[in-house]
C-alpha cells in the first residue's frame, strides 16, 4: 500500500523544501498532498515541490488544495507546520508587548507572544484535528507548530486526538554538546526532559562515559569569557544555568531567555537588548519575508533549481520522515517527542505534555520512563506547566480573563493592569483569528 503524506500548512515552503528532499533522497514512491488556506503560499509551495520531483525524477504523486478535507482520506501521516495570521500577526505578539516594555527575541513559545500565539493555534489545531479524526483516524499525527505545549495540551483536551509533538531543537543541541566534546554525534548518548524550547540534558555520555565533568569545565571557560565577548555569542545565560543546576538548557539563549523574564526586565540582557541588538526579532522577520521571496522566484521561474535545493538540510522537518519510517518497519530507535506525562517524567504534572525521549516502534512513539528531575529543575518549569493549562482553557472557552490570568502566571507584565492592558491590544490586533473571542 503506498504510503501518504499530507502536509498541512505547506506555506511554510522552507519547511515543505526540507520535507520533499527527504522524501525525494527516500527513494521510494509515495503520495504527497500540500494544505494550505492561503492560494499564494500554497501555490509557491506546490510550484517548488514539482520542480524538486520532476527534476528527480522522484515517483512522488503531488496534490494542492487549500480545503484539508480534500485530502485527508487515507492519510498514511498528516504533519502540521501551520502559523495561523503568518509573519504579521507574529510581529504583533512581539511589538504590542514591546510598548509596555516588554521585549522577546522570539514572542513564539512563552511570554505575551507565546500566549497570544496559542489562542490562534489552539483554535485552528482543534478544527484540523476534529477532521483528522473523522476522515484519517488510523493516520499518524504530527503537529510542529508554536506555543508545543499549549497546542499539544489543547488538542488532546479538546479532541483527544493522539497528537505527537515535534521540534528539531533537542536533536539541535545534542550536535552542539558533540561538538563541545569533540565527539562525532554518533558517539553521543544523552536524556533530556521538559518542557519544549526549555528542554533539560541531564545526562550526557560519549561512548557510554559520563561527559557532565568535561562540559562542566566549558561552561566555566564560557563564564570567563563573559565580559570579552557578545553574550549572545557565547550563549551565556544557557552556560549559567548549566553551572548553577548541572543540566543544559535546550534550546539556547534565544528561546530559554523567555522562561525567565524576570531577569531580563526591559529586555537588559548583558548590556544588550533582547531581540533587538541580541537575537534581532526584525531580523528573523526579515530573513522569513526574503527567504519566501526567493522560494517564490525560483518556484514560477523557468530556470532549473540550484543543487542546494535537493541536499539534506538542517531543519525541524529532518526527524518527522525517520520516525514515521521507523513506526511502519518496526526499527525501535529513540527520538526526542512531546507527549502526554503519564509517568515517564515521575515529578512533573500528569497529563502536561512533556518533551522526553520516546522509543518508535509498531505500536508508536512510547516514552521512556526516566528517573525524577530534581527540585531545582522542576521549579524551573513547574510554573510553567500551570500556564500551559491556563492559556489553554483562555483558547478552548475564548476568556479574556483566563487570557489575562495566563499573562500574570507568564511573569513579564509588571501589573495586574498592563496585563489587562496588554490583553485587550492582543485581542483587538488578532481578533481576525481569534472567532472564539468575538462575544466577549
Amino acid at each position: 500500500m503506498k504510503v501518504k503524506f499530507v502536509l498541512v500548512g505547506a506555506g511554510s515552503a522552507s519547511f515543505t523544501r526540507g520535507l520533499v528532499a527527504d522524501l525525494i533522497n527516500r527513494g521510494e514512491g509515495c503520495e504527497l498532498a500540500l494544505v494550505d488556506v492561503d492560494p499564494d503560499a500554497l501555490a509557491v509551495a506546490e510550484g517548488l515541490s514539482r520542480k524538486m520531483i520532476e527534476a528527480r525524477k522522484s515517483p512522488i504523486k503531488l496534490s494542492a488544495s487549500t480545503d484539508r478535507r480534500d485530502v485527508l482520506r487515507d492519510a498514511t501521516a498528516i504533519i502540521c507546520t501551520i502559523g495561523v495570521g503568518g509573519r504579521r500577526a507574529w510581529e504583533q505578539d512581539v511589538f504590542i508587548p514591546r510598548k509596555y516594555g516588554i521585549y522577546q527575541p522570539v514572542g513564539d513559545s512563552v511570554m505575551p507572544g507565546g500566549s497570544s500565539r496559542a489562542l490562534r493555534m489552539i483554535h485552528a489545531m482543534v478544527g484540523v484535528a476534529q477532521d483528522v479524526l473523522d476522515l484519517a483516524p488510523n493516520a499518524l499525527f504530527f503537529n510542529y507548530g508554536n506555543p508545543m505545549g499549549p497546542v499539544c495540551r489543547g488538542v488532546r483536551k479538546a479532541t483527544g486526538a493522539n497528537m505527537v509533538g515535534l521540534c528539531h531543537g533537542v536533536n539541535g543541541v545534542a550536535h552542539h554538546l558533540a561538538w563541545v566534546l569533540g565527539a562525532d554525534i554518533s558517539r553521543v548518548q544523552y536524556t533530556a526532559v521538559g518542557m519544549n524550547h526549555l528542554t533539560w540534558f541531564t545526562e550526557v555520555r560519549v561512548d557510554g562515559q559520563d561527559a557532565m565533568p568535561k562540559i562542566q569545565a566549558f561552561a566555566k571557560e564560557r563564564i570567563a569569557q563573559r565580559e570579552k565577548t557578545p553574550p549572545d555569542e557565547l550563549d551565556i545565560f544557557t552556560w549559567e544555568m548549566f553551572d548553577l543546576f548541572g543540566a543544559f538548557p535546550a534550546v539556547l539563549d534565544r528561546h530559554i531567555t523567555e522562561f525567565f523574564p524576570q531577569y531580563f526586565r526591559s529586555g537588559d540582557y548583558y548590556g544588550k537588548k533582547l531581540g533587538v541588538d541580541a537575537f534581532s526579532f526584525e531580523g528573523t522577520i526579515a530573513g522569513g519575508d526574503q527567504t519566501f521571496s526567493e522560494m517564490r522566484a525560483d518556484a514560477f521561474s523557468k530556470e532549473p533549481l540550484d543543487e542546494e535545493y535537493f541536499k539534506r538540510i538542517s531543519g525541524e522537518h529532518e526527524q518527522v520522515i525517520e520516525i514515521i519510517d521507523c513506526i511502519r518497519q518496526d526499527g525501535r530507535r529513540v527520538f526526542s517527542a512531546n507527549l502526554p506525562n503519564r509517568g515517564q517524567a515521575p515529578n512533573l504534572p500528569a497529563e502536561s505534555i512533556v518533551e522526553s525521549p520516546c522509543i518508535a516502534d509498531a505500536s508508536g512513539l512510547k516514552p521512556i520512563t526516566l528517573s525524577p528531575l530534581s527540585p531545582g529543575i522542576v521549579g524551573t518549569l513547574a510554573a510553567r506547566f500551570q500556564w500551559v493549562e491556563t492559556i489553554v482553557d483562555a483558547a478552548l472557552e475564548g476568556s479574556r480573563r483566563k487570557f489575562i490570568q495566563a499573562l500574570v502566571l507568564d511573569g513579564s507584565a509588571d501589573s495586574v493592569v498592563t496585563a489587562e492592558k496588554l490583553a485587550d491590544d492582543l485581542l483587538t490586533a488578532q481578533a481576525e483569528y481569534l472567532p472564539q473571542f468575538a462575544a466577549r
